[in-house]
C-alpha cells in the first residue's frame, strides 16, 4: 500500500534500535527521507548504514533528548538540512524501575526531563511548520503501562501518561491544521528495553530470565511477546494519508495485555 510518504522528512527518536528502527526500515520502503536520533553513535552508524542499503536518504543526529542542548541540537540539524519535519516519531529509553517510593526527587525530574520534557520540546520546535504547511503527523511511543501500571515501572507509568495527556491535548488544538497527533502503547515486545527489565526482575524476585519472560507470555492473551515489526507498523500507519482522520489516539500494540475497555 502507498502511504503516501514519498519525500516526506520523517525525524524518528530513539531510532538506532528497537521499535523505532524497525519504523524507520517501513518508512525507508515508503520513500521517506530520514533523520535518525539517537544518544549512541555506533549504533546510529551501524543504523544509517543499514538502511542506506535498502536505498534510503538517511542522516543522523546523536543527541540526549533528556537536555535542552539536545533537542537544540536536533532542531537545528533538521532545519538546517532539510528545512522542515513532516513526521515527528518521539521515542526515548526507559527510566529507572523501583517501587512507588523508592525514588527521590532527581529521579522523578530525570525521567521528566527524558520522556516528557522531550516529547514537549520537539513538538513545539517541529508542530508549528507542519501547521503552517496544513500537513504532519506526530506519534509518541509510550507503553500499555498507561493503561495497566507494570508493577516497579512507577516513573514509567506516571510520565508516559503525563505525555498521553499532552498529546492529546495537542492533538484537538492542531487537528484543524491538518495535523494528527497519536500514540501507541507497546506491549511486552522482543526488544533490548524487555531485556534490560527482564534483568532488573530477576534481581527483584530471584526467578529465572525464562520465567520472567514466562510469566510476560501468561499475561499477554496472544500467550506470545510481540516484535518490533508489529508495533512498527501501526506507527508508520498512523504517519500516513489514510490515517488523516485518526488523532488524538492511545493505540496498544500489546497483544491483549492492557485489560481496559478504553
Amino acid at each position: 500500500m502507498n502511504f503516501g510518504l514519498q519525500d516526506r522528512v520523517a525525524v524518528v527518536c530513539g531510532a538506532s534500535r528497537g521499535i523505532a528502527y524497525a519504523a524507520c526500515e517501513l518508512f525507508a520502503h515508503e520513500g521517506a527521507s530520514l533523520v535518525l536520533v539517537s544518544r549512541n553513535g555506533a549504533s546510529l552508524d551501524s543504523a544509517a548504514d543499514k538502511l542506506r542499503a535498502l536505498g534510503a536518504t538517511v542522516s543522523t543526529v546523536q543527541a540526549d533528548l533528556s537536555t535542552a542542548e539536545g533537542t537544540a541540537h536536533v532542531t537545528e540539524t533538521v532545519m538546517r538540512t532539510h528545512g522542515r519535519a513532516d513526521v515527528l516519531i518521539t521515542n526515548t529509553g526507559g527510566p529507572k524501575t523501583g517501587p512507588s517510593l523508592g525514588h527521590d526527587w532527581s529521579a522523578w525530574q530525570g525521567a521528566a526531563e527524558l520522556l516528557l520534557r522531550s516529547a514537549v520540546e520537539l513538538t513545539r520546535a517541529f508542530v508549528p511548520g507542519m501547521r503552517e504547511r496544513r500537513w504532519g503527523r506526530v506519534v509518541g511511543i509510550t507503553s500499555f503501562a498507561v493503561k495497566q501500571p507494570v508493577p516497579s515501572l512507577v516513573l514509567s507509568n506516571s510520565l508516559r501518561a503525563a505525555v498521553t495527556g499532552y498529546y492529546r491535548t495537542l492533538a484537538e488544538e492542531v487537528a484543524p491544521d491538518g495535523v494528527t497527533v497519536n500514540t501507541v502503547l507497546p506491549g511486552y515486545t522482543a526488544t533490548e528495553r524487555l531485556d534490560e527489565l527482564a534483568e532488573a526482575t530477576m534481581q527483584r524476585t530471584g526467578v529465572s530470565r525464562d520465567e520472567v519472560f514466562a510469566r510476560w507470555k501468561m499475561e499477554t492473551p496472544a500467550h506470545r511477546v510481540g516484535t518490533p515489526e508489529e508495533v512498527a507498523s501501526l506507527i508508520v500507519f498512523l504517519t500516513s494519508r489514510q490515517a488523516g482522520f485518526i488523532t488524538g489516539q492511545a493505540i496498544c500494540a500489546d497483544g491483549g495485555a492492557a485489560r481496559s475497555l478504553l
